[in-house]
């Protein structure tokens, strides 16, 4: 058995989460933990067995994709044009406050101008997969609860796609690129959108509706749609994840869309899995001392902020008080988008290491008490209680 091939790392892995996850279920835990802690244990800053982060992290990111897009297949498009205005005022009001409260936590702690900034920017966002994840689909109230989830999480994209934009003009010297890209990427967002629903209706449904006994080509044209959609996004200055997003909505209206999002779930969750293993297997918790303090105090004000703060402004949208308190917990920790742009502005030298620390383990820590908080509160698909488990 040759210890550096990926067939031994994926072994390793899967056999690893089968066993962690068994001890997560019988000490009642989340499985998600498992996962990030399983990362810890057999990473490069564990006891090495498992090295090679950067392919295993961009094999995860396809979970992602593949979330978005069975999002998309849940979705309508007229649903999701009214979900959107009402979402904005929510967005911007949200991003400024918790911008604010990273800026002000890394200001306080010593940290530089520029640290704080992009601190802040990193705690705008909250995490796609906690998120949607842990959220039945199958019951009429929480439908509606992931048409706002999916509203604000988009609008959060495009915030991110911002932020990224800016780092890397920033790193080449030309901040000037970044209002052209972004005024590019704007204008390209309806036209691929247009783009897809022309493909759908004249190409890919009569194809489907053609050769629908063959469950082998449904599932292979389900796969090369998302990803192609993906990447067309990615082509023109947006994310892969909104683009799957787009791919899986425009064919929403079509009834194969649940066949589609039934079979490739288990896609998705093998994707995912090594997406929560590489969060756990890229963070050294061995100098998490550094930043011990400052990230012990972000993760309480995200933790208790991000709530309280969508409580009340979709209270302001005439969203009841449950589920404006259940949306807000569900969307009360850091994001993916968070650990990203550590790592990219970490690796143009445009923040410090402590700053880049700060951000990964406000990330980590917000992951996992969120996920309790979810788990153990909320119906959620992987509830460890009967009473709370809803798919």
């Amino acid at each position: 058995m040759d210890p550096n091939s990926v067939t031994f790392e994926f072994f390793l892995i899967f056999s690893g989460a089968a066993i962690f996850a068994s001890f997560a279920l019988y000490t009642r835990q989340p499985l998600i933990i498992a996962y990030i802690a399983l990362g810890a244990c057999i990473g490069p800053y564990g006891l090495s067995q498992v090295t090679d982060l950067k392919l295993l992290s961009d094999i995860g990111h396809i979970g992602i994709i593949f979330l978005l897009f069975l999002l998309g297949l849940d979705m309508q498009p007229q649903a999701l044009w009214a979900t959107l205005r009402k979402s904005v005022v929510v967005a911007l009001f949200s991003s400024a406050l918790f911008i604010g409260t990273g800026f002000a936590v890394a200001w306080w702690f010593g940290f530089s101008t520029r640290d704080s900034l992009v601190v802040g920017a990193a705690m705008m966002f909250s995490s796609t997969i906690i998120g949607i994840k842990l959220l039945p689909t199958t019951v009429l109230h929480h439908r509606h609860i992931g048409e706002l989830m999916i509203g604000l999480l988009l609008l959060q994209d495009l915030l991110a796609i911002i932020v990224l934009m800016a780092l890397y003009s920033a790193a080449a010297g030309d901040t000037g690129a970044v209002g052209i890209d972004l005024a590019f990427s704007l204008l390209a967002l309806p036209l691929l959108v247009g783009a897809a629903l022309l493909a759908v209706r004249h190409a890919l449904l009569p194809l489907l509706a053609r050769f629908d006994r063959f469950h082998e080509y449904i599932f292979l044209v389900a796969i090369g749609w998302c990803l192609g959609m993906a990447e067309a996004a990615a082509a023109v200055g947006l994310s892969e994840e909104i683009g799957a997003f787009i791919g899986g909505i425009t064919i929403a209206t079509s009834p194969i869309s649940q066949y589609i999002a039934v079979s490739l779930k288990p896609l998705r969750d093998f994707f995912l899995i090594l997406f929560f293993f590489s969060v756990g297997a890229r963070f050294d918790f061995g100098v998490l001392g550094q930043v011990l303090a400052p990230a012990l105090l972000l993760s309480a004000l995200v933790l208790s902020v991000k709530p309280v703060t969508y409580r009340f402004l979709l209270k302001g949208v005439s969203e009841t008080r449950s589920l404006s308190w259940d949306l807000g917990f569900r969307l009360g920790q850091a994001s993916e988008f968070s650990l990203l742009i550590a790592y990219v502005a970490a690796g143009a030298a445009l923040i410090s290491e402590q700053a880049s620390l700060l951000i990964q383990a406000t990330t980590i820590i917000t992951l996992l008490v969120s996920s309790y908080i979810v788990v153990l509160n909320y119906p959620n698909p992987i509830a460890i209680s009967d009473r709370l488990r809803r798919d």
